[in-house]
């Protein structure tokens, strides 16, 4: 079983992941650290748990979501890894960084590209990729179905959903998202956000605005 553990970084308490497979290889999903003291958490957890990190794999690319990237790809030379209609989004960091004052000198650029049609492996452990568009183009879901549970970046929150007022958002292609990719999934399901806490399908499904 994969195990999965979270830390909340930069000024928008960005949630990234660690997912861990038994022999102790790990992804690391969407990090957000933007400063050296956030980079030694997650660092020090990898080194402290004999950790080996294989890739980064990122649900979508605003800027929150990125600004660790390159510091780990140099750290453990390892692939970063998104969706392709994602590179318009990456193309605009720089811009975004600017205008919200964050520190990114370098963008990070993808080593490849991951298909929602193809599941990820792990190990042994496969994730399922859902395309899942609307707070940006190209945001993915991973799908955990032998634990059901789904990291679904910014496209639905607790009680809410991803905003869509960015570039390459659309609000009704993000509810089409949700209601053809997650809210099929068992109730049970936990999801676990971009920011704030974890959620499940169940209960969006019953007391989410977004979705009544």
């Amino acid at each position: 079983m994969l195990q999965i553990h979270s830390f909340t970084f930069n000024p928008f308490q960005e949630n990234t992941y660690l997912l861990i497979n038994p022999g102790k290889q790990c992804w690391i999903v969407d990090p957000g650290m933007y400063n050296s003291d956030e980079t030694e958490v997650i660092t020090g957890f990898i080194r402290d748990n004999d950790l080996k990190p294989q890739a980064i794999i990122n649900t979508h690319a605003h800027i929150d979501h990125i600004l660790g990237v390159q510091a780990l790809k140099e750290r453990y030379l390892i692939p970063f890894m998104m969706h392709e209609k994602e590179t318009p989004v990456l193309n605009g960091a720089a811009a975004s960084a600017m205008m919200f004052g964050l520190p990114l000198s370098v963008v990070p650029q993808p080593d490849g590209f991951i298909r929602h049609d193809q599941p990820l492996l792990l190990g042994q452990e496969q994730l399922d990729v859902f395309l899942t568009p609307g707070h940006s183009p190209g945001s993915i879901s991973f799908y955990y179905p032998a634990d059901q549970w789904v990291i679904g970046g910014d496209v639905l929150f607790s009680g809410s959903i991803g905003r869509t007022d960015l570039p390459g958002g659309d609000y009704d292609t993000l509810i089409n998202s949700i209601r053809t990719s997650l809210l099929p999934l068992p109730d049970d399901t936990q999801v676990f956000s971009g920011h704030g806490p974890a959620t499940t399908i169940g209960r969006e499904k019953q007391y989410n605005p977004f979705l009544s």
